[in-house]
């Protein structure tokens, strides 16, 4: 998987891109993470890539022109003959909420453009007739789309074959399957009187996955019970 992310504040990423997961999937070839400074792309001799909003209003609005060229320079560069197999997403609040079933189908491409929005948000012809569809991360307001640009590259790193060490720890995630996850125990079984479920050190296998589904089913019906409806509108339970 390649990723590309068009921003105006690119060493925002370099603590994130560089450590941990991410910086180890790099490294074994499994993921191509690219940051590209929009100011390189305006046309303004200034380096700006915001302008006053026509009608009015406050703040500033982003740009057309340095985003349209931004991106078709990364196209151009690429060359792909896949098109199919290429996404351009435009991170705002405005956009689809991420969830872990978006994450999913995002995986399956094998490139992907993220456009971070800022100031007052971007020209509207940018997602018209450039972005094939907007992110948001959550409902609330952040100063601009770098944050989440670093959540969904988190994400989807997780996903790409090879990354993870473990094959199975994918399967067990809080959302996988949209439950949250069940709950973690390590030694010592005993710390200041405060003790480990016995299942857990029976090493009854059955009886450990017995208890790990039904904790996590718990655990999500207290905690989001809204991602149970998802799963008895699917027909996956019908009693839990």
């Amino acid at each position: 998987m390649r990723v590309d992310i068009i921003t105006i504040f690119p060493k925002m990423f370099a603590p994130v891109l560089e450590e941990s997961i991410i910086k180890r999937a790099q490294a074994k070839g499994r993921v191509k993470i690219f940051v590209h400074d929009l100011r390189k792309f305006t046309q303004d001799r200034h380096r700006k890539v915001d302008d006053r909003p026509f009608g009015g209003g406050s703040g500033m609005v982003m740009s057309a022109q340095p985003i349209f060229d931004a991106v078709r320079a990364i196209k151009q560069n690429q060359r792909t003959r896949e098109p199919k197999n290429q996404r351009t997403i435009l991170l705002c609040p405005q956009g689809k909420r991420l969830d872990q079933q978006a994450v999913r189908r995002l995986a399956r491409y094998k490139q992907l453009i993220l456009i971070c929005g800022h100031y007052e948000g971007v020209d509207e012809r940018v997602r018209q007739f450039l972005a094939d569809e907007e992110v948001s991360i959550g409902d609330y307001v952040l100063t601009g789309g770098e944050l989440p640009a670093m959540v969904l590259v988190d994400t989807l790193v997780r996903l790409v074959p090879g990354v993870l060490g473990d094959k199975n720890s994918l399967n067990f995630e809080s959302f996988e399957g949209n439950l949250l996850e069940y709950p973690h125990y390590t030694r010592p079984a005993n710390f200041r009187g405060m003790t480990v479920p016995p299942t857990l050190l029976s090493g009854d296998h059955k009886k450990i996955e017995s208890w790990r589904k039904k904790e996590a089913l718990e655990r999500t019906r207290q905690r989001r019970p809204d991602l149970l409806k998802k799963k008895r509108k699917r027909g996956e339970i019908t009693n839990e």
